[in-house]
This record gives C-alpha cells, sequence and structure tokens, in this order.
C-alpha cells in the first residue's frame, strides 16, 4: 500500500514538474521600453507612423519618442543617458562616437534637406551666394551639404559666412525676416518656407548626399538588443504603410504630427522610403574626409565600429522620382 502510495505521489511530483516546465517555455519575454531622439524631419516619419497607428504596440514594444529642435540639444541627451538612440546625421555621429566610443549607426534613414534663399535676399543663383550669411549647424549634415554645395559651385568657403543656427525653427523664421540669405532646411520647414515665397536651389538629393541613420549607446545595443530588432520591424511596417495608404491618410498624419495645417501637408514632397538598410560606407568615408579637413578628427580615427551591422540588412542605392519642388 505504501509503495502504491509512494509511485503515486511521484508521478503526480512528475506531472507537475512537466506542467511547470511548459508554462516556462510557451511565456513571452516582455520587452524593456525604447527611447528614441527624434528631429523636427521626414528621417523619423515610419517611426511615428508605426507609434501612431499602433504597430509597436502589436509588436509588444513601448516606445518613448522624445523630439528635439537642434543637433546639439539631441546630443546632449543622448549623453546624459535619457534617451538610448537618435535619429542623426554621421557628422554627428562620428564626433559623438569620438568622445564616446561605443555609439554606433545601426541603419540608413531617408531624409533630404533643401537649400533655401530667402525671397528678401534676391539670391535666385548659386553665383550670388558670395558674401551672403548662409546659417548653419556647426559638425552636422547642413555644414557638411553647405560646404559641398559652395565648393561645386565655384564659391570658396572665406567667401561666404556661416552663423551658426543651431535650431531649425529659429533658422526658419530669421530666413522668413531676412535676418540670413540661406540655408538648408528640412521638411516640414523646407515647405513652409518655399510656400511662403522663398526659393529651393538644390537638395541634399541633387547633390547626392545621404547622411542621415538611426544610432544607439552601447549600452542600449548590449542590453537591448530584442527591443532593437522589434524597432527596427515596426520602422519597416511604418514604410509599408506610407506606401500603401492614400495621400489623404499620410497627409494627416504629417499635420497631426508637425501641427501643420493638411493643405500645407499635401505640398510636402516625401522622402522615398525603403526598409532599413545599412548605411553606406562610402558616405562615412566621405564623412571622415570632410572633417579631417576641418581639423575636426585627428588624422588616424578611422570610424572605428561606427557602424553596427547587426540589424540590417546591406544598403541599396536609392532611386528618386524626378524633383517636383516648388
Amino acid at each position: 500500500m505504501k509503495k502504491l502510495l509512494l509511485l503515486s505521489i511521484s508521478a503526480l511530483f512528475i506531472l507537475a514538474c512537466h506542467s511547470g516546465s511548459k508554462e516556462v517555455t510557451t511565456t513571452q519575454v516582455k520587452l524593456q521600453s525604447v527611447t528614441l531622439g527624434l528631429m523636427p524631419t521626414m528621417d523619423g516619419f515610419p517611426f511615428i507612423v508605426a507609434h501612431r497607428q499602433g504597430i509597436y504596440d502589436s509588436l509588444g514594444l513601448e516606445v518613448n519618442l522624445v523630439r528635439f529642435n537642434s543637433a546639439n540639444d539631441r546630443d546632449a541627451a543622448l549623453q546624459a543617458g535619457r534617451i538610448d538612440g537618435m535619429i542623426t546625421d554621421y557628422p554627428s555621429a562620428v564626433l559623438l562616437q569620438l568622445h564616446h566610443p561605443g555609439l554606433a549607426v545601426i541603419m540608413e534613414n531617408n531624409g533630404y534637406f533643401c537649400f533655401i534663399s530667402s525671397k528678401k535676399s534676391g539670391v535666385n543663383q548659386p553665383e550670388q551666394l558670395k558674401k551672403k550669411s548662409i546659417a548653419i549647424s556647426r559638425g552636422t549634415v547642413i555644414e557638411y551639404a553647405t560646404d559641398l554645395f559652395c565648393t561645386k559651385s565655384g564659391i570658396k568657403t572665406e567667401e561666404i559666412n556661416k552663423p551658426e543656427i543651431a535650431q531649425i525653427p529659429l533658422r526658419l523664421n530669421m530666413l522668413e525676416y531676412g535676418q540670413i540669405e540661406a540655408s538648408f532646411l528640412p521638411d516640414p520647414f523646407a515647405t513652409i518656407a518655399m510656400n511662403d515665397g522663398n526659393i529651393s536651389l538644390i537638395s541634399t538629393r541633387e547633390l547626392n548626399i545621404h547622411l542621415t541613420g538611426t544610432a544607439f549607446t552601447e549600452a542600449a545595443l548590449q542590453e537591448k538588443k530584442a527591443e532593437i530588432i522589434s524597432l527596427i520591424q515596426g520602422y519597416n511596417l511604418g514604410v509599408k504603410y506610407i506606401q500603401t495608404h492614400s495621400s489623404q491618410e499620410v497627409s494627416t498624419l504629417l499635420a497631426e504630427e508637425f501641427r501643420i495645417s493638411e493643405n500645407l501637408a499635401r505640398l510636402i514632397l516625401l522622402p522615398s522610403y525603403t526598409p532599413a538598410s545599412r548605411p553606406n560606407i562610402q558616405e562615412i568615408n566621405n564623412t571622415l574626409k570632410w572633417l579631417k579637413e576641418k581639423n575636426r578628427i585627428p588624422a588616424h580615427y578611422q570610424g572605428e565600429n561606427l557602424i553596427d551591422t547587426t540589424f540590417t540588412v546591406p544598403y541599396k542605392i536609392p532611386s528618386y522620382p524626378p524633383n517636383t519642388s516648388q
């Protein structure tokens, strides 16, 4: 009788152990939250769409989007540990990584910038920019693109004034009031400026430079790999949403996010969004060359580990529709 009782208890114990083991293997691991810094540009729009349309909720990922109006404020937040990652540009990423070696860019973004001349400046051609004030954000894609445009236009750096105006809304206001003659602006600010009669002379698409990407801290890359994978998955679904929904639906989201009218939102020429891919190494090399020429980084610095290829597919050369900017 005792043997039978012991066998029964043993059988129940084994069954309970198997049941417990099954429950453990089927329990889904809860993802940590991810905090991503955004600039008021079109680069982050797929992230915004995924956030607003509940895509990240369906993936079980809590995403906190933090908005910044200047690269300086964004970079300071990253260094202070207030954000896990950010949409940045390659010059900014290199300068940060130089002092914070763990930072890495995981994917390219698809935004672009328009070179806008103030309607009060009288500048309609590149050669008229000599001795004019062209606002920049120092050590960013804005300064890089300005230097490249001036070089291609036969203008030496010393022939123009380059006041630093890091805050994008302030840069637009100063351009509108004629306090600066020109500057590179992202959308929606570029479209706002053009809709008010200011002129776009060129964009970074025509200059064939693609220098924006998403970067993360070393801590986030080590501790939040699954979360970053889900973040990119949501980004790709955001791209798909933009590509498969009506322009009216997309314009409504733009208007809500940037607090502009839907009429103005419909004027914005969206980038040709593609699924997440790795940064173009040639663009990184061009960035390093430019920064060395300006003595911003040591000659021996090669950007080691600046790109993390863990999360994305190889870079593909983007193709754009004909320029139909105003």
